[in-house]
């Protein structure tokens, strides 16, 4: 048995630090949870990855259509950072009619919006990695004020194409050579705090393949 939080630290590490570190190894504990409770979608991703990327080639990843859904659902509804804030460079007027004040704080919860059957429609609660793949097989683009995963506009995340390169990375080769499988009884439960992770990281057994 093994922490997979731990797990997920050690290999993100290899190429980031400090903040970006946390949150992606935050997003990879949720990633791999979800994957447990999913798993056919487990199985689309080892399938695809064995099929468009028999060795590992970080050119050949944007081949990986199906993971890259997977990490998408997986950053709304879990985003590493639940919450932001902005405030107004002066008075204004939102798009739905409230005026704010340049002294004002508005806190946006990531985590709601990634919920909202309004924005997401009715499944929105459902991990559905399809949702990000057009009828083609190509990736559907959403627009950044839609998934705030990585902030929006101006101030997008600069560390966003890093991210995927490491999250998918990570993902592809840990979901190649091994099975993994919550411990039973295993309770997952969030952190209240600027990071969203597990209050006891995951706990798993991994099965060499």
């Amino acid at each position: 048995m093994v922490s997979l939080t731990e797990f997920s630290i050690d290999m993100s590490s290899r190429f980031s630090c400090g903040v970006a570190r946390d949150t992606i190894s935050s997003a990879l504990t949720w990633f791999f949870w979800l994957l447990s409770k999913n798993p056919e979608a487990m199985n689309k991703i080892r399938q695809e990855v064995n099929k468009k990327m028999p060795r590992f080639d970080p050119a050949d990843l944007d081949k990986l259509v199906y993971l890259h859904g997977a990490v998408c659902e997986t950053l709304r509804l879990y985003p590493p950072v639940p919450f932001n804030h902005k405030s107004p460079a002066k008075p204004d007027v939102l798009p739905s009619g409230h005026k704010v004040d340049e002294n004002w704080k508005i806190v946006i919860s990531m985590y709601a919006l990634g919920r909202m059957k309004s924005v997401w429609g009715d499944d929105a609660e459902d991990f559905r990695p399809e949702r990000w793949i057009s009828y083609s097989g190509r990736l559907k683009q959403e627009p950044s004020y839609k998934f705030l995963a990585f902030n929006a506009g101006p101030r997008a995340c600069l560390g966003k194409k890093l991210t995927f390169l490491q999250m998918k990375t990570v993902a592809a080769e840990i979901i190649r050579n091994y099975d993994i499988k919550v411990v039973e009884g295993h309770k997952t439960e969030p952190v209240p705090s600027v990071l969203f992770r597990m209050q006891h990281g995951l706990k798993v057994n991994i099965t060499k393949i």
